[in-house]
């Protein structure tokens, strides 16, 4: 009998595991009441300003409206739709906001003090999209409510939505960058160009700059299954620290979240993160409020 011309079977090596020993970001999942009661107390510590006004700007179809609405709809405890959101986004999109504007956040019929400005998405191409130009302005008051973004040149001071002389109040104390989870790795170079313009000539006058990664349940299954898996996730973490080296933002200014999208009621988990995020943009932006006078 002869010998076998079988080969031993090679053993694959196990898969890797997905989640960390622990946490790599301590957070407390129990603080929504808390956080909320804080939030709502809220107000800024300059008496000039009565609500402190934040510019939300972020690539097209990375959930910059969503994100306001999730807002919203973390204080209000049902699902809030005031900022319009596109019914889908594909690759030839454009974006669905056109105009800036500005959004208050509601606790029941209570205006809160502050007011997020919503403005059109960044898109590659040199000449469409929201042009650095005009985000830099809005940050600084100089453009009311209403402007509608023009693809072909940045807002004059001839136009009626410009404001020359803008007070205190009509400035933004922090810029919140929306970057989604599941395509951040694959970001055009071209708009991330466009945020290292924006970010160099606010950052000049001190203005803070947040990101806020969404879309963490799409990025990775093991969120999707357990929201609370978050920040044991190696795959969000990785996400994250690529965000910090292209974007130049500190760690401690990045928040991953998840926006309300397809659910029809709040959830306790998805809130946290959403208030936690707010709340940390709200203490930053008064500590740029207080120092306004340096400016």
């Amino acid at each position: 009998m002869g010998g076998s011309d079988s080969k031993p079977v090679q053993q694959q090596p196990p898969p890797s595991n997905p989640e960390l020993d622990k946490p790599w970001r301590k957070f407390d999942w129990s603080k929504k009441e808390a956080l909320q009661k804080k939030l709502e107390n809220f107000s800024p510590t300059n008496p000039d300003v009565k609500a402190i006004k934040i510019l939300v700007a972020g690539q097209i179809g990375a959930g910059k409206s969503s994100f306001i609405n999730s807002l919203n709809s973390a204080f209000q405890g049902r699902i809030s739709a005031r900022a319009l959101v596109s019914a889908s986004i594909g690759a030839d999109s454009r974006s669905f906001t056109q105009k800036l504007r500005g959004f208050t956040i509601k606790s029941g019929k209570k205006s809160l003090p502050f007011v997020f400005k919503d403005i059109m998405g960044l898109e590659p191409e040199v000449l469409t999209g929201s042009q650095p130009d005009d985000i830099v302005k809005a940050v600084f008051g100089y453009v009311k409510d209403g402007y509608k973004f023009d693809e072909k040149q940045p807002l004059t001071q001839e136009d009626k939505h410009y404001t020359s002389d803008p007070e205190l109040s009509d400035q933004s104390f922090c810029l919140v960058y929306i970057i989604a989870a599941d395509t951040v790795q694959f970001a055009d170079d071209r708009v991330i160009d466009k945020l290292t313009i924006i970010r160099q000539r606010i950052s000049n006058m001190g203005i803070p700059q947040v990101i806020i990664m969404t879309k963490v349940d799409e990025a990775c299954p093991l969120v999707k299954n357990d929201i609370r898996k978050l920040y044991t996730s190696k795959k969000i973490k990785e996400k994250m620290d690529w965000c910090h080296i292209k974007t130049g933002v500190p760690m401690t200014n990045i928040f991953p979240v998840k926006n309300y999208h397809d659910e029809i009621e709040t959830e306790d988990d998805i809130d946290v993160l959403i208030l936690k995020a707010l709340e940390q943009i709200v203490q930053i932006a008064d500590d740029r409020l207080n120092d306004s006078e340096m400016y």
